[in-house]
């Protein structure tokens, strides 16, 4: 028997509950549907309980064979990441999925953990960018957050370099409440932030941020940053590697309290001219 999924829980996990509602209201089994719309039942199931994304043409036969007049299609696109960058998609789909994450920052806060206006400042320096793009992407990454509220989040586990609480994004009344909020949510019992010390002067991370998914305990997909884009891959031995980097990255950073100490230092100096005191 499929597991019951809470609409809640994610933007996928909103389709999933509907498909099979409508499926129960047409007394149809998931084998019976799948039939009908030619996909397998494995899939049928699978879309169900949230554990793939539906495509469009899937949504679209839903509505065929439910007799609706484009539900699920209207579903389809409102509830998925259809309206962020493209290259963007694939991750979000795969951290929809995990149950943890564990990411490298060197250069900003991880969108997971950015205040709108911090988040809005970082997206709008990309070049060129409408104010119409800035909105899309900024909604999509307030969206992302959703998942620490989920009754199960994952476990996120954050690691970043201490000139990221110094690096003015904004002004300092944007940098206040940033760092304000990077303390409110390290006491979310599935949240540990950890900072890599400036007396740490070079270090393995210092080529760019990553973010690993993994699913009970097992890293399976992972995200780089890079320019123009960054990328999503699901290689073994490249998420290895990573993981290699974070074990390293975390081995240079200061404890979680320690670390919160660090970052308070930093509201107490924002909007002030900061003396970086030596971690010992």
């Amino acid at each position: 028997m499929s597991r019951q999924v809470d609409p809640h829980e994610s933007p996928r996990a909103i389709f999933a509950f509907e498909l099979r509602r409508h499926r129960q209201a047409a007394h149809l089994t998931q084998r019976q549907l799948a039939e009908r719309m030619g996909f397998s039942d494995s899939m049928v199931n699978m879309v169900e309980v949230a554990k793939r994304p539906p495509s469009r043409r899937f949504a679209e036969l839903c509505d065929q064979v439910f007799g609706l007049d484009g539900t699920m299609a209207r579903l389809y696109a409102a509830t998925t990441w259809n309206k962020a960058p493209e290259y963007l998609r694939p991750w979000l789909e795969e951290e929809d999925d995990a149950t943890g994450l564990r990411t490298w920052q060197p250069a900003m806060v991880p969108g997971l953990l950015q205040t709108q206006a911090y988040a809005r400042e970082i997206i709008g320096t990309i070049p060129g960018i409408t104010e119409e793009e800035l909105e899309k992407r900024l909604v999509n990454r307030m969206q992302r957050q959703a998942i620490l509220h989920r009754d199960r989040p994952p476990s996120l586990n954050v690691i970043i370099d201490e000139a990221v609480l110094y690096r003015v994004i904004g002004d300092a009344e944007v940098m206040r409440e940033q760092l304000t909020h990077l303390l409110e949510v390290a006491r979310h019992p599935q949240v540990t932030i950890q900072v890599v010390p400036s007396t740490i002067r070079a270090h393995c991370g210092m080529a760019g941020g990553f973010i690993i998914a993994e699913r009970n305990g097992s890293p399976y997909a992972a995200y780089t940053d890079a320019q123009p884009f960054g990328r999503t891959f699901d290689d073994r031995r490249l998420i290895a590697e990573l993981v290699r980097l974070y074990d390293a990255l975390r081995a240079e950073a200061v404890p979680f309290s320690q670390s919160l100490r660090l970052i308070e230092e930093a509201v107490n100096q924002s909007g002030t001219r900061p003396t970086r005191r030596t971690v010992a």
